[in-house]
């Protein structure tokens, strides 16, 4: 089965690849010639995820998903959320994203949070929806030095160290995006 990943993260297309059984052929955005820039005019991640899986299989007829990943934290009345990507303005840069949110949060006591993905799959005219969500907490400082976007910052319940410290595999059991993931990979093995 050929599935497109409708993102121009090579980290994330990385993530997934390894986390798909051999009988998919994963493709990304380059390999279908689309350099279209999908804007992620949703407010929610749920929304999101499904306007980059319907742009792909309107405009280029292919099987697809998308996803929207976001950081909530829960003293910040989940922010920043939708805009995690682009927390501290555009164009996007995870330093500065993280930088603004320790800064908020210097003074915070209570620094919960949770990554929450949503996975948004368009296959044969149908349409699906899974999510993951992998509850933690921000760090007081970055910690490791693996993994992209807020990785560094944050600590998954039940662990002692960031997402930044963990090889991909152990990360992508526990992760957000990982569930998510295994939800879309245990939906096609069923699928007919």
């Amino acid at each position: 089965m050929k599935l497109v990943f409708a993102t121009n993260n090579l980290n994330k297309l990385k993530e997934v690849q390894e986390m798909l059984p051999k009988s998919i052929t994963l493709l990304s955005l380059k390999d279908i010639n689309c350099f279209d820039e999908i804007e992620e005019t949703e407010t929610t991640l749920e929304g999101n995820s499904k306007l980059k899986a319907d742009y792909i299989t309107d405009k280029f007829g292919y099987n697809c998903f998308a996803d929207d990943t976001g950081l909530e934290v829960f003293c910040l009345d989940l922010k920043p959320g939708v805009y995690s990507a682009r927390y501290a303005g555009e164009p996007t840069n995870s330093e500065k994203n993280m930088q603004k949110l320790l800064s908020e949060l210097r003074n915070q006591k209570e620094r919960n949070a949770q990554f929450r993905t949503a996975v948004a799959l368009n296959l044969n005219g149908d349409k699906f929806l899974f999510e993951g969500i992998c509850k933690g907490e921000i760090l007081t400082e970055k910690q490791g030095d693996k993994g992209f976007g807020y990785d560094p910052i944050f600590k998954p319940n039940g662990f002692d160290d960031s997402f930044a410290t963990m090889s991909s595999d152990e990360k992508n059991k526990i992760s957000h995006r990982g569930l998510a993931i295994q939800k879309l990979v245990d939906f096609l093995s069923k699928y007919k």
